[in-house]
């Protein structure tokens, strides 16, 4: 046999071999390019760093950033990648989000990416956990929220807070003229006494009996607070290593975060435990006792679910009430509707003003509902939630996602646009939540996701309704609230992305008593 023809041979048998891999390859990039990939309109990419650089330049203003992109968006979402870091989409596409949280939600978990991120704070605690672990919170949980005395329990303390502590601060402010408050501040006091109340049974008084503002806040609330916005510096990290490193060596932020943890965690373990040796836990009706008497849990697991309700419940209520607040500000013709719902309900219940309105009045209160619901749909309390993909799915659309991948959906981004909501989206109109009849009509929770939708969604929703409807009702009874040093020009206030949408040097305000209550 001559060269040529062993040259050949060994060709032939080379390009045998290789036939199964040329073949799998070629199906492999096949499948690949016919993989209908998110769309970037308006975001360039750059080699080697992906979106990094658009990521960093638009840190400080990533809702609206990414609410611009969504919004110019004909498929209503902006996909992204960092190479060897994040790939992922956000969302304001309302059949996405029924998908993910809904049609296909085993595939869509929080994902061991944001676990790890909250695993230190959170523990694996109702907001902090997958599978088996949250499905047996949810489920203990959902029961106790469903049990008339807890909600009753909730609605006394409730009624306690305005009328024994918010309405004698806000008396106080009125009685001097030109004092200014910060609205902002006072409801987050509000909302973290409350809270605290509900979740364990402890009353931190961030406000005081009888009106007075203490000069600083409980230590535990300010310790909260810290690590709430240390942990959401972790999630707009664009390098997720940075962070890690630097909890590795116990520096910056990291050092800060790992402090407050520590003390946070040594206080309610603290509550834990006393609680355990109490012998009246089972007359007590906070949610910590109520798992203390079923002898289920560990310490640890209980310390958990009640960090895990705390941050649920801080700011949420009152990130909506000084968004809603603000925006009424500029509209009496809101605030008058309001005043005559509430005199209409004293009316038909014979209350007199100043007295703590019912479970029942706060539920007739429906201009109200409606005044509250569409502040929440243009200022979300959590405007942005991500979950994880666990494998390769396929959105309504035929968009691919890839398993890894972050599938984030924008409340805030949501609420801005007009296939959703119409071209008068940017207004504040709550007669768009009432129907012909005056009654509340409420929309699908995948088109307004403020209190989440599908199997995980809010279990506290209609507390935090009777907690705001209860605030609204009792302030505009009796006073008339004005946003200082607002004029024409002064525009939209400049908001904090922390855990929750918080305004940026809070809403000072000057608060003075109605001429005549209801008016």
């Amino acid at each position: 046999m001559d060269f040529s023809e062993m040259q050949s041979n060994t060709l032939s048998s080379l390009l045998v071999l290789l036939l199964p891999f040329i073949y799998i390859s070629y199906h492999l990039i096949r499948r690949t390019l016919s993989k209908k990939k998110p769309t970037t309109h308006g975001l360039k990419a750059h080699p080697l760093l992906g979106h990094l650089p658009a990521f960093l330049k638009n840190r400080h203003r990533f809702l609206d950033w990414s609410t611009e992109l969504i919004v110019g968006s004909p498929e209503m979402r902006m996909g992204f990648w960092i190479p060897g870091m994040r790939t992922g989409i956000v969302t304001g596409n309302p059949a996405d989000v029924e998908h993910v949280l809904r049609a296909n939600f085993a595939n869509y978990p929080k994902g061991e990416h944001a676990i790890a991120m909250l695993e230190d704070f959170l523990g694996h605690g109702l907001f902090n956990s997958d599978g088996e672990q949250w499905l047996w919170q949810r489920k203990n949980a959902s029961l106790e929220f469903s049990k008339r005395s807890l909600r009753r329990f909730i609605v006394d303390v409730v009624q306690a807070e305005v009328a024994d502590r918010l309405l004698p601060l806000l008396r106080r402010a009125g009685g001097d003229a030109g004092d200014v408050l910060d609205l902002q501040d006072v409801l987050e006091r509000f909302a973290f006494d409350t809270i605290c109340m509900v979740a364990f049974g402890h009353d931190p008084c961030c406000l005081a009996d009888g009106g007075v503002l203490a000069e600083a806040k409980s230590d535990f609330m300010r310790k909260f607070g810290e690590a709430e916005d240390l942990i959401v510096g972790r999630f707009l990290d664009p390098v997720e290593v940075s962070w890690k490193i630097k909890k590795w060596l116990n520096v910056g932020t990291e050092r800060r975060l790992r402090k407050a943890i520590a003390d946070i965690h040594g206080f309610a373990m603290d509550i834990v435990r006393a609680r355990r040796q109490s012998a009246s836990v089972e007359d007590r009706d906070d949610v910590l006792s109520r798992f203390v008497a079923s002898e289920e849990h560990s310490d640890e697991v209980l310390r958990d679910i009640v960090l895990s309700f705390l941050i649920a419940g801080r700011e949420t209520t009152s990130s909506a009430l000084t968004w809603f607040f603000w925006l009424v500000s500029s509209r009496p013709d809101v605030v008058a509707r309001i005043a005559d719902e509430v005199r209409a309900v004293r009316e038909s219940t014979g209350t007199r003003p100043g007295e703590a309105f019912g479970f029942d009045a706060l539920r007739d209160m429906h201009y109200l509902h409606a005044a509250l619901t569409e502040s929440m749909r243009l200022y979300p309390p959590v405007p942005i939630d991500s979950q994880s993909c666990a494998a390769d799915d396929t959105l309504p659309d035929g968009t691919h996602v890839g398993a890894g991948w972050s599938v984030t959906y924008s409340a805030y981004a949501m609420g801005r646009l007009a296939a959703i909501w119409g071209e008068d989206c940017a207004e504040y109109r709550p007669e768009r939540w009432l129907g012909e009849d005056g009654a509340f009509r409420p929309e699908s929770p995948f088109r307004f996701t403020v209190f989440h939708a599908g199997p995980r969604m809010c279990l506290g929703k209609e507390m935090a309704y009777v907690q705001m409807k209860s605030i609204v009702a009792s302030v505009i009874e009796e006073f008339v609230v004005d946003v200082a040093g607002k004029d024409a020009a002064s525009g939209v206030p400049e908001h904090v992305l922390s855990v929750t949408l918080r305004m940026k040097g809070g809403l000072p305000v000057q608060v003075n008593k109605r001429m005549v209550p209801g008016i």
